[in-house]
């Protein structure tokens, strides 16, 4: 398990050298997570050396969303105070973001001339 691990972890930190080295607009863990999948690719040995692992870490994903839980409730008063707004910005972003992709699907397919007929 703490080679697999390791194993991660390495290739997080070395999506994040890369990002930070090469001024990337990607997120260092994203990279990483892309060359893992490589290495998965290239490798079949080392994704099943990994999967175990990586399936005990998906089964408890959930404890990963603890800390947000407790920083909610440690900021009940501004919940309380500003919850209406927050509420409405929420639902407004949701919407206009909604609403842009809907846009840009319809722009990039109106593009490339493909109509969805498949």
């Amino acid at each position: 398990m703490i080679p697999a691990l390791a194993t991660i972890l390495a290739f997080q930190l070395a999506g994040e050298a890369a990002a930070r080295a090469f001024d990337l607009p990607l997120p260092g863990p994203v990279l990483g997570m892309v060359a893992l999948v490589a290495a998965f690719l290239a490798s079949p040995r080392l994704a099943a050396a990994i999967r175990p692992t990586a399936q005990g870490l998906l089964a408890h994903l959930s404890l990963l969303f603890v800390p947000a839980g407790v920083g909610v409730v440690a900021h009940m008063g501004v919940l309380r105070d500003e919850g209406l707004g927050i509420f409405v910005a929420l639902v407004v972003s949701t919407i206009l973001a909604i609403a842009v992709g809907a846009v840009t699907f319809a722009a990039v397919a109106r593009i490339t001339g493909d109509r969805g007929d498949v």
